[in-house]
């Protein structure tokens, strides 16, 4: 996917808020361990079934990056009742789509189909699950996509480097620091014993949650789920004891270079906790005031009225151990780096310092209002929200009342969060620049 600024970049990676409106659901789980989630919405003959595991880039050994990732393409190499090749025709002719993805803590596989096709959706997902072939061919296959991949997307696009370099500048010993996308020296270097042995660890029922969504009559659902889940085996326990990082209590500055770029990019990222923590749902609101829109302070200030930047935003990039909070912009003209660091700051300084406006925090309260109403507003969407929110956050029932989170923040709040998490000397200052040119 070519990327044309950084904006984009940060778009794709950090992605929008999702929040919901009032979902009805039932869950449940297996003996084997396997979490089953229904959503019962007769509106559209469609349905969506998704299976989420609780493994991302960070679960890996030293030296054996990005296994998860490489996972997300090698369980769509086939089954032991699915042929090489076949699982993407069984989709499109049956009317269906289908998708994965892959972040530091999760790994995603979802099927949209005709809703008189939700059997068919469950069995498949249950040989991904059960029956996945892992063999030489496919990994050497798979390992060349995964090649494919990160040139496109990485070292060939402009700015595609720039959050490998956030993060191994922020993170010093958390599994963070690594690409998601892993070292291709590791996956060439690593056996299929080791991919086998990656597989019967985290791809189990015990590791994940099962999601069907739609137009679903929820007895018949329960039975088709037991016929083709009850009798998976349960794995083994699975133990993370990932290292803590120690505070960031100096200012850090890094540089690196894309020869893809003509354009330098200023980069502020300050470590912040868990997606889980009330912490992290303020941090959303101050880069919503930050940065939302043309009207927001830093678009408003340092493009429309200075004309200073380019482009300049702020992404609270939440996960679920550690997130970063980042601030960026792309300068005018022979404006410097230094000039839009300090410009930057300045408005991060008012927050520490100043309660914000009534008008500005109703502003803030009216936009949060607004994405709850407008959220979940398809089956796709509420599959992925309620395998998230009991996955990663241990509380399905957010989809509902994460609202009132926000509605409880107070200006004080803002303020005090501000000052814990955003001061100078706890940021890592990145200048994402060129490369020079050689003679």
């Amino acid at each position: 996917m070519k990327k044309a600024s950084l904006w984009v970049v940060l778009a794709l990676l950090f992605g929008p808020l999702t929040y919901a409106q009032e979902v009805s659901y039932e869950e449940y789980d297996l003996a084997n361990g396997l979490h089953v989630i229904l959503h019962q919405d007769n509106n559209a003959p469609v349905v969506t079934t998704s299976v989420m595991y609780h493994v991302g880039g960070k679960d890996r050994a030293n030296g054996k990056t990005g296994f998860a990732h490489f996972f997300e393409h090698l369980l769509f190499e086939g089954t032991k009742n699915i042929k090489k090749g076949e699982w993407d025709i069984l989709v499109d002719s049956n009317g269906g789509r289908n998708n994965a993805n892959t972040s530091n803590d999760r790994t995603y596989y979802y099927e949209v189909f005709p809703s008189d096709k939700t059997e068919l959706s469950l069995w498949m997902e249950s040989e991904r699950m059960l029956h996945p072939v892992i063999e030489q061919e496919g990994v050497d296959t798979q390992n060349e996509v995964v090649k494919e991949e990160r040139r496109l997307r990485v070292d060939n696009s402009p700015y595609g480097r720039f959050a490998e370099e956030l993060f191994k500048n922020v993170f010093e010993k958390h599994p963070y620091k690594d690409p998601n996308i892993g070292y291709m020296k590791d996956l060439d270097d690593s056996t299929l014993e080791e991919f086998m042995a990656f597989k019967e660890l985290y791809y189990v029922p015990n590791n994940a949650v099962l999601v069907v969504a739609g137009d679903i009559d929820i007895t018949e659902t329960k039975g088709w789920v037991n016929k083709y889940f009850g009798d998976i085996p349960r794995g083994k326990d699975i133990f993370r004891n990932y290292p803590d990082e120690a505070p960031i209590t100096q200012e850090k500055r890094a540089k690196a270079y894309d020869a893809n770029i003509q354009i330098p990019a200023i980069l502020t990222a300050y470590r912040t906790p868990s997606f889980t923590s009330r912490e992290a749902y303020v941090l959303d609101m101050v880069s919503t005031y930050l940065s939302d829109g043309r009207s927001s302070k830093l678009y408003k200030k340092m493009v429309d009225d200075q004309k200073q930047a380019l482009q300049v935003g702020a992404f609270n990039f939440s996960q679920e151990d550690y997130g970063m909070y980042i601030v960026f912009a792309l300068p005018v003209g022979e404006t410097s780096l230094d000039t839009l660091t300090n410009e930057m700051e300045e408005e991060v300084t008012k927050l520490r310092e100043e309660l914000i406006s009534e008008k500005d925090y109703q502003k803030l309260q009216n936009k949060f209002e607004s994405r709850f109403v407008n959220s979940n507003s398809n089956v796709e969407g509420i599959a992925n929200s309620l395998a998230r929110y009991y996955m990663l956050y241990g509380d399905t029932s957010l989809i509902n009342k994460e609202i009132e989170i926000y509605r409880s923040i107070t200006r004080e709040e803002i303020k005090d969060v501000a000052n814990t998490f955003l001061n100078p000397n706890q940021r890592v200052i990145l200048e994402y620049l060129p490369q020079p040119k050689t003679k």
